[in-house]
């Protein structure tokens, strides 16, 4: 959209990350599988521009489980709208917390496999 871009036609990093805290989060709420709140994005880097007209995905995973909290690394993708190449635009290590009813920290629950934690 005109206001996610920059005058140049680029888009704006500020709505990169907010993408990348929203594809982190969803890997938060399906392991806690009720409330988490980011605390912190460390080591965002911005590789490449995104232009407009091209595709984007993300891509996020969980890379530690703490007491109450949630590290997951995080990446976009770009594919330009004339090729078949992608190139990874950006990451970022994305930090949350598991929040309980109360909205204070809750431990995360034991993974339990084939079915999902939950509060």
């Amino acid at each position: 959209m005109p206001a996610d871009t920059s005058p140049a036609s680029d888009i704006f990093g500020g709505w990169l990350m907010a993408q990348l805290d929203l594809a982190a989060g969803n890997v938060a709420a399906r392991r806690w599988r009720w409330r988490c709140a980011t605390i912190a994005v460390d080591a965002i880097t911005f590789h490449h521009p995104v232009f407009v007209g091209g595709e984007v995905g993300l891509y996020a995973w969980l890379v530690q489980v703490g007491r109450s909290s949630l590290c997951i690394q995080a990446e976009v993708w770009r594919r330009e709208r004339a090729s078949e190449a992608t190139m990874k635009v950006t990451e970022a290590t994305i930090t949350f917390v598991t929040v309980g009813a109360d909205r204070r920290p809750r431990p995360v629950p034991p993974e339990v496999a084939g079915r999902g934690a939950s509060p």
